[in-house]
């Protein structure tokens, strides 16, 4: 697998806490977007951790085609 799978043209809104990890799904295939569950052992792909630096609600990219990964820049518009 080269390419990631879509797992949503939308971006996923997530409150996030200050000094927490989440680890961003880049392959695609996780059920539990936008986290990463495992399934993307043999793929060739690996999670991305995201430290979150102030209690807030940040966009996590679900096309899993953007440039400031974890976060949507709006690809998913292009798909």
């Amino acid at each position: 697998m080269t390419e990631p799978v879509v797992a949503q043209k939308s971006p996923i809104a997530i409150e996030v806490e200050a000094g927490k990890s989440y680890w961003w799904c880049a392959c695609g295939m996780s059920k539990k977007q936008p986290f990463c569950d495992g399934s993307h052992k043999g793929s060739g792909f690996t999670p991305m951790k995201y430290d979150a630096e102030a209690t807030k609600k940040v966009f996590f990219c679900a096309c899993k085609n953007t440039g400031k990964q974890p976060l949507c820049d709006g690809s998913h518009k292009k798909l």
